[in-house]
């Protein structure tokens, strides 16, 4: 029965089903493209590394572990790296970059992409001062193969642009481009002074069979007591997989969001079928069916329909997918071979079945109470209009399985029950606008408007109305695009800030005591304003109330993390609190009674578990300074200043190895360039870090993750249109009748055409304006909330998409209602019939 019955109505049965598609292809996409990222990460594991073991530090471990990482394994590269501004004198460009020193056969694993392929092997030979470097530094300074870049004081010949570093993602060079040297010629660049901020490196191979997690055991104490850092093939794995397994969760559900717009429509469409059903479903009660056969007929015609609306969407999704790693191929350390994903595909089947049918129960519940009545009296309504307690199983099944699939998603209760609880209150929200905007419409209907209008308006209201269906669905779709733009212009709107008006946009850091009046005298010659200047003493923290780290771990009390006391703190000297910075408890840094009294940034201090009182022992390169916690500080990190976690007072550091950081504010680009090619010339170690081109940088990144994002809203947006679609069709018939009617009456064409023009005009402006509102109002919360920065929406995008949607809604409307347009009234009356 439900498969003779479908016939006349499977036309509309496949369009309302069509709704998933786009949400199951998303899905399916994401899906596969995890799947085939997590086993390309396994396939490529060592490419990832470069190595079997990497061992690093900043600070030289004792004798004895410099022997033991001298004769690790079968063979070993080392390297020597540091941030330090390079030029090109061919064309008098400069940039901050990361300059690497390499020996040996790095890497032993992966592909080092360098154009020519033969200049690897020129650079390992090291027969002289070449250098390859990242193929975007060479575009940034118009540099070629063959030219020169000026290292500190020594020139090196360009042997080769690299294109790839083993296990470095292409956004990584954007951020920090790198120029590798022979490190044998590192110590006469002049770089490599005390005080630098250098890091060392081991790259090591083991012999086949060698089982180096075990070894890493064996060592890992000595290592962690040192603060020497280490990372193996199956650790560089866990943690890649894992943050790239964050990614593709995140766009699941963002997927998933798109899918439940779907079903969104399904749920209408359905309620729409089932009123046109009513009377084929009396006519099955007079004969004799039970209201649970007529339930049972529809509920298998729609879960046929999602079966064949799923599978078709899993289809598009494999196909999809293809397309997904050159979409994050920016983001990705490794090459992702595409293949189809079984468990992707039926996990897609499975979940448009179960959904479409899960949301299609609420109004197809209804077709249970259906009276044989209503064959002879058409006007009944008793037996749809009571409640029906098994429509709150529905609604809790439906909760319950959004919730259990974020949770499957997440693995964690928390993040699925707020995903949900967001989600039902979007949801909430646009329901909520879209029944304040039908109750104001029929509250103030403007009587003295014309007549195209007033019909309009009214059909916003009227029976089969898809006002609320239509906020739903295209103003979640908007919210989405419009939040990914609103948010975008806060991050960078907080860059922004921090560079605008009279605070610092240049950075010269690394400047040696000996340098400073010398970098002092070289701003001021340009006429540059000195804004700040800070000396930098590194050291770290030995114990805290005389308990070392080793003593501190056999305590199950309230204690300090691991990392307290493995890194390396960088402090400064003064007496006195700047303007990012206020007193929250205790004093400002002091000295007194012999004691020496640090002030503590107060985040720092409660994460640390401290209280005013506590004794740090420092190790200052050797030398021990005991310290007493002072105070506390609340720090704007978001400025522009040189913000301390720990500050000394005066009289205590001077001696120490340190260097000096001085900050300025440059008006252009031109004299930008001039101060960095003079410092390069006079003070070669000393580094420049130009704002403007980090927001320039900045901006790109966030260029490319929005489009990311974007694409995962197309589908949230396209699947809106397409609910449109299905709805404008579902309820076609009933806009048919109405507009034949006006026809006989004599209304004409044009009538007919600029109503309907008004009232899709109408809908899809107010979904559009639905949407945005939710989304000013969500980016207002993360600016004030969570950015902590003025909120000045950018009303040009807004507008774009207000505009994008309208259009949008009012095309489809019109296409879907040409039968009217272009066939007599008696045509479509006959057809009716």
């Amino acid at each position: 029965m439900a498969w003779r019955d479908s016939r006349r109505s499977r036309q509309r049965l496949l369009l309302f089903m069509s709704a998933i598609v786009l949400g199951i292809a998303a899905l399916v996409a994401i899906n596969s493209f995890g799947d085939n990222l997590a086993q390309s990460i396994d396939d490529q594991a060592r490419e990832l590394l470069g190595a079997d073991l990497t061992v690093s530090w900043s600070r030289a471990p004792s004798p004895k572990t410099q022997q033991l990482l001298k004769t690790t394994g079968r063979d070993r590269a080392y390297e020597v790296s540091f941030a330090s501004l390079v030029s090109i004198p061919k064309t008098g460009g400069v940039r901050l970059a990361q300059v690497k020193g390499l020996q040996g056969n790095f890497p032993y694993y992966g592909t080092w992409e360098v154009q020519p392929a033969s200049a690897i092997q020129t650079f390992r030979q090291a027969a002289g001062r070449v250098a390859l470097v990242d193929d975007g530094l060479l575009v940034q300074l118009g540099a070629q193969v063959g030219d020169s870049v000026k290292v500190g004081n020594l020139s090196f010949l360009i042997a080769g642009r690299v294109t790839k570093t083993p296990g470095q993602a292409a956004i990584a060079a954007t951020v920090a481009p790198t120029v590798f040297v022979p490190s044998q010629f590192l110590a006469n660049t002049g770089l490599l002074q005390r005080g630098s901020r250098v890091a060392y490196k081991y790259y090591y191979q083991f012999a086949p069979g060698t089982d180096v997690e075990k070894f890493v055991k064996t060592v890992s104490g000595r290592l962690d007591k040192e603060g020497v850092n280490y990372d193996t093939v199956e650790g560089r794995k866990k943690q890649t997989g894992r943050s790239f397994g964050d990614l593709t969760k995140y766009l699941s559900l963002v997927a998933f969001v798109a899918l439940l717009l779907g079903c969104v429509g399904v749920a209408s469409s359905v309620q729409l079928y089932v009123k046109e059903k009513v009377t084929s479903v009396a006519i099955l009660r007079t004969l004799g069916a039970s209201g649970r056969q007529a339930f049972l007929i529809y509920l298998l015609q729609t879960a046929l329909m999602g079966l064949i609306g799923a599978t078709i969407g899993a289809l598009v999704g494999s196909v999809v997918q293809l397309v997904l790693p050159r979409i994050f191929g920016n983001f990705l350390p490794i090459t992702v071979e595409t293949s189809l994903s079984g468990p992707a595909i039926l996990g897609g089947i499975g979940t448009g079945l179960l959904i479409s049918i899960l949301f299609s129960l609420l109004p197809l519940l209804a077709i249970r109470n259906v009276s044989p009545l209503r064959t002879l009296r058409t006007s009944y309504e008793d037996d749809l209009s009571g409640r029906d307690p098994l429509r709150w199983l529905v609604y809790l099944l439906v909760i319950g399985f959004i919730v259990g699939f974020a949770y499957l998603q997440t693995k964690n209760l928390m993040l699925a029950l707020g995903f949900t609880a967001g989600l039902t209150v979007a949801f909430g929200i646009l329901t909520a606008l879209g029944l304040g905007l039908i109750w104001l419409v029929r509250r103030f209907f403007p009587t003295s408007w014309s007549y195209v209008w007033r019909q309009s308006l009214a059909n916003l209201y009227r029976p089969n109305n898809q006002t609320l269906i239509l906020v739903m669905s295209i103003g979640l779709g908007a919210f989405l695009i419009a939040t990914l733009y609103l948010t975008q212009g806060l991050l960078l709107g907080r860059v922004e800030l921090s560079g605008s008006g009279k605070q610092p946009n240049m950075v010269l850091f690394d400047i040696q005591n000996e340098q400073l009046s010398g970098v002092r005298s070289l701003v001021t010659g340009q006429k540059l304003p000195i804004l700040q200047e800070a000396p930098i003493v590194t050291m770290r923290l030995s114990d805290i109330n005389g308990k070392t780290n080793e003593s501190i771990r056999k305590d199950t009390a309230s204690r300090p993390p691991k990392w307290a006391f493995t890194r390396e703190y960088r402090v400064t000297y003064r007496d006195s609190l700047i303007s990012s910075e206020k007193l929250v408890s205790g004093k400002a840094p002091y000295q007194a009674d012999g004691n020496v009294y640090v002030s503590i940034d107060k985040d720092f201090f409660e994460r640390m578990h401290l209280k005013l009182g506590d004794t740090l022992n420092f190790n200052v390169q050797g030398a021990p300074i005991q310290t007493i916690v002072g105070g506390t500080r609340e720090v704007e990190w978001n400025r522009v200043q040189t913000n301390f976690l720990v500050v000394f007072p005066a009289g205590v550091l001077e001696q120490a190895p340190q260097f000096h950081v001085l900050m300025t504010r440059v008006p252009d680009n031109n004299v930008s360039a001039i101060l960095q090619r003079n410092l390069v010339s006079r003070f070669p170690n000393v580094s420049a870090i130009d704002l403007g081109l980090i927001l320039k940088t900045v901006d790109e990144i966030l260029a490319q993750i929005s489009f990311v994002i974007q694409f995962m809203a197309l589908f949230s947006i396209l699947t809106g249109l397409l609910v449109l679609a299905s709805s404008v069709v579902i309820s076609k018939y009933q806009r048919l009748r109405e507009s034949v009617l006006l026809r006989t009456l004599g209304a004409s064409r044009e009538q007919i055409l600029s109503i309907t023009v008004v009232e899709y005009g109408l809908l899809g402006l107010l979904s559009a304006l639905s949407g945005i509102l939710l989304s000013i109002v969500g980016t207002w919360a993360l600016a004030r909330f969570v950015f902590e920065v003025p909120y000045r929406p950018d009303a040009v995008p807004l507008l774009i998409v207000t505009a994008v949607v309208t259009i949008l809604t009012v095309l489809i409307g019109v296409f879907n209602s040409r039968d009217v347009l272009t066939r007599p009234p008696l045509d479509v009356l006959r057809a009716e019939a």
